[in-house]
């Protein structure tokens, strides 16, 4: 059974920051692209950022380009969503999920985490 755990979710001031994480597996987190995703109340679940499992190519949308940055440590079995320049707007239900393959698509991954919350407030 595939897990993953997603972790550092919270309340911050609008232009902080914050780190979540997604641990998982040795195989699941070697093998798959691991993409983060988000749901914002009454809002449909976007795409936020992937990073590939074989060559570390990274994806981002273009709302949190050069505010977000997505990485892995392999040593931790996890994979990380730096976020800087925090937004309201960015508050959302923040999901990790693998696809069932080494790279980042747009079809929706096979494998998904509960969801961390991340409120950007004053």
């Amino acid at each position: 059974q595939v897990q993953l755990v997603e972790s550092g979710g919270g309340l911050v001031q609008p232009g902080g920051s914050l780190r979540l994480s997604c641990a998982g597996s040795k195989f699941i987190l070697d093998s798959y692209a691991i993409a983060w995703f988000r749901q914002a109340p009454g809002k449909e679940r976007e795409g936020v950022s992937c990073i590939s499992s074989r060559d570390g190519h990274t994806y981002y949308a273009d709302s949190v380009k050069g505010r977000f940055t997505i990485s892995r440590d392999n040593a931790k079995n996890t994979v990380y969503l730096q976020m800087n320049s925090l937004k309201p707007e960015d508050t959302a239900v923040y999901y990790c999920a693998a696809h069932s393959y080494y790279y980042c698509s747009d079809q929706n991954p096979k494998y998904w985490g509960k969801g961390t919350l991340v409120t950007v407030s004053s």
